[in-house]
């Protein structure tokens, strides 16, 4: 399968900005499953420097500066990405050998000293937007989590019970709103039920991560597609010690697999964001973002 992403930002200014300074997270990665074919980025007014370098996490970030004066600034990204049905065969092998891997046995083997422990433990700790967790988020999750239980199969009813016991409402939430707030609302949208779940995750001990990307959105039955009705999208990942990281979507109640996209992963949002930056000017400014993916 082949998919052709279009993703463009536009930043509209009541007044005019003389200095933009920013870092693109736009460019989906390699992995076992997923390969990316081509790759190209466009900015408006022109850039004087378009730079590109692997962070920490080992996502691509293009770093772009527009000394231009503009009113207006826009950056388009344009990604070929082959979904690899070998890769994802090789992920169910994977799977089915971790299924016998018990959530007591997954915290044993995160006492080891090997690289891929150390790497994993880093999603262990608190980051920005996920902080501590209340006695009865811990409560919730050890519901589906047991000690002698599959930590995979508990996995997935935890996946399915957030999914059903939380509402997706627009509006409700911003980026920066508490996995606490979440959890006591039981609302938010994709980015909120990642930080939730990751957040309640690391509460018991287990290395997750913030995964963003982008999920081939179907049209009504007969109906075509639209342009540009797509929009990013955010799910966990999760460490199983001797078996690797393992996806999970609890707003699609979903193992990712061929209609998922990966981007990029990091502690929290603020790690893998689309687009940060800062400009010299005044005024307010306007966001406008459009998605579209497509199968080929």
């Amino acid at each position: 399968m082949t998919f052709h992403i279009y993703h463009n930002t536009r930043f509209t200014y009541q007044q005019w900005v003389g200095f933009s300074h920013n870092l693109v997270r736009l460019c989906p990665r390699t992995t076992e499953y997923q390969q990316l074919s081509d790759f190209d980025i466009s900015v408006e007014p022109s850039a004087v420097e378009l730079d590109a370098y692997d962070d920490l996490f080992g996502n691509r970030l293009h770093h772009i500066l527009v000394r231009e004066p503009h009113l207006v600034l826009n950056v388009t990204a344009r990604s070929t990405v082959i979904i690899d049905p070998r890769g994802l065969e090789k992920m169910e092998e994977r799977r089915k050998k971790a299924l016998s891997v018990t959530y007591e046995q997954a915290l044993k083997g995160m006492e080891k000293i090997d690289p891929e422990i150390i790497y994993a433990k880093q999603f262990l700790l608190p980051s920005p937007l996920i902080g501590a967790v209340t006695s009865e988020m811990k409560k919730y999750i050890l519901s589906s989590i047991h000690p002698e239980r599959s930590m995979y199969e508990g996995l997935l009813e935890y996946t399915q019970r957030i999914f059903h016991d939380f509402t997706f409402e627009n509006g409700f939430s911003n980026i920066t709103t508490d996995p606490k707030e979440v959890y006591s609302e039981k609302k938010g949208v994709c980015q909120d039920f990642a930080h939730f779940m990751i957040a309640t995750l690391r509460s018991i001990g287990l290395s997750a991560r913030y995964v963003s990307g982008y999920i081939e959105t179907l049209p009504p039955l007969g109906q075509e597609k639209l342009f540009g009705v797509d929009a990013s999208h955010a799910w966990v990942s999760v460490f199983i010690p001797n078996h690797g990281w393992f996806e999970f979507d609890p707003t699609n109640n979903m193992v990712p697999q061929e209609r998922h996209i990966l981007l990029g992963y990091g502690r929290d949002y603020n790690d893998i964001s689309p687009i940060q930056g800062v400009v010299v000017g005044s005024g307010m400014s306007h966001l406008e973002v459009m998605v579209d993916v497509s199968r080929k």
